[in-house]
């Protein structure tokens, strides 16, 4: 775990002793990254979900209770 803290402030040392443009880049790269990141989570949730709903484990209500026992 150390020797990860380790890498990770040499990776943001390194970052910070780059040039104004390439920060920005990495900044841009990152944003991009973790929304391809979170649409892929996204994705596989929904696929899961079909295939819940497929094998009959989903169950749905509009009844507040039974959302509760749901839980």
């Amino acid at each position: 775990m150390k020797t990860q803290a380790l890498q990770f402030n040499s990776i943001i040392e390194t970052i910070y002793n780059l040039p104004l443009e390439d920060r920005l880049e990495i900044i841009n790269l990152l944003e991009h990254n973790i929304a391809d990141t979170r649409r892929n989570e996204i994705d596989n949730n929904y696929k899961e979900a079909q295939q819940e709903h497929k094998s009959g484990k989903l169950k749905f209500s509009s009844k507040i209770k039974e959302l509760k026992k749901m839980l």
